[in-house]
């Protein structure tokens, strides 16, 4: 069993521009712990701030009547008693010490001899002890510390490793590792120290964290320390949602996460950190689970030649497939059985060209959009000799002014050109049309009511659905312009009255 560490609410709180507030954290330590079930969590730096402080609080008291409480974790000092002081008055008993791994740092950044540094550690962990506070020990920047300077690591690890520490815990500080010296340097520690537990704390500046994170344990590591979405200082840590796929799947190793409940975990970190998803991020992105090429939905429907064990009914979502210019008739048909839709072929063949048409003025076609284009495709006129045709047109809108279109239509195959300013763009474009068809002493329809339906979810990249209704000769009738952009799905909606009216 690989035991999982979550420093989102500390580490990950490193993000440039990430600061959760107290009710946040609180949100956050709750649906890591009650619901996705990691093991433990690290919540705060000590000493941070009168804030950090209250935050804790609120997120102790919280776990002391739910039983969490000896799953919280905060980062301290080597500073006599301070930090522990300030962990035990915010309701916690558990520290994660931050140690120096590399004799660099003890030497340059602490100016002191490894004697001194280790004194120092073995004071504050006694302390903790005489306390009731459990002791883990970080040793920082120990990748850089086990390849340039082993001998520092073993003697600090000498001179420590008689104390109550809980988890000596081995960070790749800087992210400078890779899967095979992650797994050459973690085996070393393990071997040397077969009674001892070790964590393993990846960074990703080289893109390796996950990679690293199965190397270390492979070694022989005990635990990992992850962070939702991958939040973290520089490039991040190494993100939880995947180390759980591959200590599962690559592995072979359980973990007590929940793994259906790991995309609620991330969309609520995504929120609340104002740091959005990459739509490709494995497990939580956005189109990780949307078939786009249309070969790779009929293989799905052909025993699914295009699954992995990456289901993403495991992760409490759904494969959709995407509807564009790539897309065959087997993503639209996977689409239309979600919305309940039965379809001819001679139709879906229609449809299947209507899609590829749209896909190319915008990025994707969704499955919301869908039944607006089978509506606009079904309800369209078939006369492809269309009498009246749009050869050009300009609609400009500035600040200040009123809007103004210029248009030229093609009509029994002439040509005719006018200029109009409106109340709007579609305004000032019926307007220009108005004149070209009062020049040619041609009666023109009453506009009688318009209306404009989006699919849901908010999308501004969504179609819109122009429908407009008409009176012409005492016949009241509706035509419907669909696009992504408002006015054009109008400007075609009222193409297709003109035809009409002509025909």
């Amino acid at each position: 069993m690989i035991e999982i560490m979550d420093t989102t609410l500390r580490d990950g709180e490193q993000t440039s521009g990430v600061s959760f507030a107290a009710h946040e954290k609180l949100g956050i330590a709750q649906v890591l712990l009650n619901e996705l079930g990691v093991d433990r969590i690290e919540i705060a730096s000590a000493r941070v701030s009168d804030g950090e402080f209250e935050g804790v609080k609120r997120v102790a008291s919280w776990a002391q009547r739910t039983g969490h409480l000896d799953k919280l974790e905060v980062l301290g000092f080597i500073d006599g008693n301070i930090s522990l002081n300030w962990i035990e008055k915010a309701g916690c008993h558990v520290v994660n010490l931050l140690g120096k791994g590399s004799y660099k740092h003890v030497t340059e950044q602490l100016r002191k001899t490894p004697e001194q540094h280790i004194a120092d550690v073995r004071e504050v962990v006694l302390n903790a002890e005489k306390m009731g506070i459990t002791v883990n020990l970080y040793l920082e920047d120990w990748s850089n510390g086990i390849r340039h300077s082993p001998d520092y690591v073993f003697q600090l690890m000498e001179g420590l490793k008689d104390l109550p520490v809980r988890r000596f815990m081995l960070p790749d500080t800087l992210g400078i590792l890779n899967p095979l010296n992650t797994y050459e340097y973690c085996k070393l520690m393990v071997d040397r120290y077969p009674n001892l537990w070790f964590d393993f704390h990846a960074h990703n500046d080289y893109d390796l964290a996950v990679s690293n994170v199965y190397s270390a344990i492979r070694a022989g590591v005990k635990g990992i320390h992850t962070t939702v979405n991958g939040l973290g200082e520089r490039a991040g840590n190494a993100p939880l949602s995947s180390v759980l796929a591959v200590i599962k799947d690559q592995l072979k190793e359980e973990t007590h996460l929940k793994e259906e409940k790991i995309n609620r975990v991330s969309k609520l970190v995504e929120t609340y950190s104002g740091i959005h998803v990459a739509p490709n991020r494995p497990i939580v992105g956005e189109s990780v689970f949307t078939q786009c090429a249309g070969v790779h939905a009929d293989g799905d429907s052909k025993n699914n030649l295009y699954y992995n064990d990456l289901l993403p009914e495991r992760f409490g979502r759904i494969r959709e497939y995407a509807l564009g210019k790539t897309s065959g008739k087997a993503n639209i048909r996977k689409n239309l059985e979600a919305l309940g839709i039965d379809m001819d072929n001679e139709t879906m063949q229609k449809v299947t060209e209507r899609i590829i048409e749209l896909g190319d003025k915008k990025e994707m076609v969704t499955q919301e959009d869908l039944p607006y284009i089978i509506s606009d495709l079904l309800n369209q006129e078939t006369n492809a000799e269309s009498k009246i045709k749009i050869l050009n047109y300009s609609l400009s809108l500035t600040q200040g002014l009123r809007p103004v279109a210029t248009l030229k239509i093609e009509i029994d195959g002439q040509a005719y050109e006018q200029s109009s300013s409106g109340d709007g763009q579609y305004d000032a474009f019926v307007r220009a049309l108005r004149k070209i068809y009062s020049d040619l002493g041609r009666p023109f329809p009453m506009l009688t009511n318009y209306s404009v339906s989006i699919p849901p979810g908010g999308r501004t990249d969504a179609f819109v659905q122009t429908i407009i209704s008409w009176n012409f000769a005492g016949v009241d009738f509706k035509t419907r312009g669909l696009d992504g952009d408002q006015t054009e799905a109008a400007i075609k909606a009222t193409i297709k009255m003109l035809n009409k009216i002509e025909g």
